[in-house]
């Protein structure tokens, strides 16, 4: 781990929001890398026919397209979680900084603190969410990521490439919002001798856990929303979306990939923000 962290201290003079997006991006690294599996699994979940169950899935991609499939959407998973968390925790500590420095947020205040990093970051990154949605739903043959960018818009405009912002924000945004609430309130609620060290990293990733749980599940209709949206080239409306997918699935329709999606978010957030906080502490910042 102390290999892992030596790169991000060779910045000594660095910005402090810059050594923010540096922690970030690494921690970002480890998690995707990690947790793609689940994310493939819950695309495809989302947009096969009902009644498949997620470890069908896991057995028939292993069996069709190979093991490694599994990790079909990594690429531009990297390209868009590595600067994408950089970008999400230099917005975080910016924000932070600015508007508490002399004081801790409050459950409200983190909502909109850690909602407005990730709207940021969202924006940002859309482009590249699409095409790994694409990659991951197994309905388009695209090479490469530079490749997929050209090939989207030479054939559906520019406009494909920010199809779901709607869906994408109102899916991130409230969940960061979430996220951060429960994982500050929770953490702040233990006594200060349990969460310093050495039980730092095992407290965050706890308290990350449980944030991520609550978060994923009331934002998981919008990311189902996202993903229809994302891997259908009409440009339907979220409006649409919602629609379509209430006559073809029922309420239940809205949950699909609950279970993965859960596994993927709550342990990739846990994990981030805890090698994001142990990264920080090495710096000397305060996260």
């Amino acid at each position: 781990f102390s290999e892992i962290l030596r790169p991000a201290c060779l910045a000594p003079t660095a910005h402090p929001a810059l050594k923010a997006f540096m922690c970030g991006s690494l921690s970002g690294t480890c998690s995707t890398l990690l947790f793609q599996p689940l994310d493939l699994v819950k695309t495809r979940l989302q947009t096969l026919a009902p009644k498949v169950g997620m470890f069908s899935v896991f057995i028939n991609v292993i069996r069709t397209e190979k093991f490694f499939s599994l990790w079909k959407g990594v690429s531009p998973s990297f390209v868009r979680c590595i600067p994408g968390v950089g970008i999400y925790f230099s917005t975080f500590y910016s924000l932070k900084q600015h508007f508490f420095l002399d004081r801790a947020p409050n459950a409200g205040e983190a909502v909109l603190l850690g909602a407005g990093a990730r709207a940021v970051a969202g924006v940002c990154m859309l482009p590249f969410t699409v095409i790994k949605t694409r990659f991951e739903s197994g309905f388009y043959s695209y090479a490469s990521v530079p490749g997929a960018l050209r090939s989207m818009y030479e054939t559906e405009g520019i406009r494909a490439l920010f199809s779901g912002l709607t869906a994408t924000l109102l899916r991130d945004a409230p969940f960061s919002g979430i996220y951060v609430m429960f994982y500050s309130q929770a953490k702040r609620a233990l006594p200060q001798e349990v969460t310093s060290a050495p039980y730092a990293p095992l407290v965050n990733f706890s308290c990350g856990v449980i944030a991520g749980v609550m978060a994923s599940v009331v934002t998981q209709p919008a990311d189902v929303v996202k993903t229809h949206i994302q891997v259908r080239p009409s440009h339907c409306s979220t409006a649409g979306a919602v629609r379509r997918i209430y006559m073809e699935y029922g309420m239940a329709g809205f949950f699909r990939g609950a279970v993965p999606r859960s596994l993927r978010r709550t342990l990739m957030a846990a994990m981030a923000w805890t090698v994001y906080e142990q990264l920080m502490a090495r710096m000397g910042l305060k996260s």
